[in-house]
């Protein structure tokens, strides 16, 4: 046997054992599939998961999901983002400000899509929505600069309103943006104007009591996360009490909110599946820029404004992009 021959034939030896082993070691373990983690799930992220579902991703088999649930409280934010970044999963995702940004301060190393952010600079999550820097893209709602225009589309439909109210978040950052907003909007239209805040699910309670009392003839609810939890609560304290509302989401209305006018929330949380597989190919954050709504809309629930007493002209209604009959 010459050189080349005793060369080939090592060649084909060392080849069938890495076969052998590679065959070995695959029947002992299964391969390492990716684990998102999701802070506060929940029915809202149905769309996110059936984005990645239609991209190729099946659960248990080719991703995994790592959930935590924080709803809402601040220190429980911190503890579960840090929990996930210490197990490690391989992105986290997050919805709205408050979560995204103790993703932020729990990992600057794993990559984290946030979703449905009102003001993601302003909240200091990314360096600019062209350029976002660090770990962290994803998508933004424009929520504070969107205000009012919903203060004013509501008050088109309620010309005579002397006040309105902001039910808010102060523990949301773009909430807290969205708040000066519409303090400054409703000076200009001559509206007396005052915020209740709410920070966690039990604070509601105490919120109602006040809206309650004051009897605004407005009322506008932010897209802040701990509300949207328990938002079927709110919708149905307002219709009770006859309180006009305008809210961020068309779900809101659809579920019996007089009117809603912004982004899609489903489309964000499956704009969000797209980041997702884009970072799971390789993709760093930094070189996906924040993306922003392409498309609002307006949406009026004529059941809920029949059984509340509000008249919706004409020309509103040819406003809309969707009337709930």
């Amino acid at each position: 046997m010459n050189r080349r021959e005793l060369i080939a034939l090592m060649a084909r030896l060392l080849a069938g054992a890495a076969v052998t082993t590679s065959g070995s070691a695959g029947a002992q373990q299964r391969p390492r599939i990716p684990r998102i983690g999701i802070i506060d799930d929940g029915a809202i992220w149905k769309p996110f998961r059936d984005a990645l579902r239609e991209a190729g991703y099946i659960e248990g088999r080719t991703i995994a999901f790592e959930t935590r649930a924080a709803d809402g409280n601040p220190n429980r934010l911190t503890a579960v983002a840090a929990e996930l970044a210490r197990l490690p999963v391989d992105l986290i995702a997050t919805y709205g400000t408050p979560a995204s940004r103790a993703a932020k301060a729990a990992t600057s190393t794993i990559p984290i899509v946030m979703i449905g952010v009102g003001d993601p600079v302003a909240a200091g999550l990314v360096q600019s929505l062209a350029r976002p820097g660090g770990n962290i893209t994803g998508n933004t709602i424009l929520a504070p600069e969107l205000a009012p225009k919903r203060l004013q589309l509501i008050k088109e439909i309620l010309p005579s309103a002397k006040r309105a109210a902001l039910l808010w978040n102060p523990d949301n950052i773009s909430s807290g943006a969205n708040l000066e907003q519409l303090r400054y909007a409703a000076t200009g239209q001559g509206l007396q104007f005052t915020a209740v805040e709410a920070r966690t699910a039990n604070d509601l309670d105490g919120a109602f009591a006040i809206l309650a009392r004051e009897r605004p003839d407005v009322v506008l609810v932010t897209n802040d996360a701990v509300h949207q939890s328990r938002i079927q609560k709110i919708i149905g304290f307002l219709f009770q009490h006859g309180l006009p509302a305008m809210f961020q989401d068309r779900d809101s209305a659809v579920s019996g909110g007089l009117m809603s006018y912004g982004a899609s929330i489903p489309d964000m949380f499956r704009q969000g599946a797209f980041f997702t597989h884009k970072i799971l190919q390789g993709t760093p954050p930094a070189d996906l820029p924040v993306q922003t709504p392409q498309r609002f809309q307006l949406v009026i629930n004529m059941k809920t404004a029949k059984a509340i007493g509000v008249t919706i002209s004409e020309a509103i209604q040819l406003q809309a992009d969707e009337l709930i009959e």
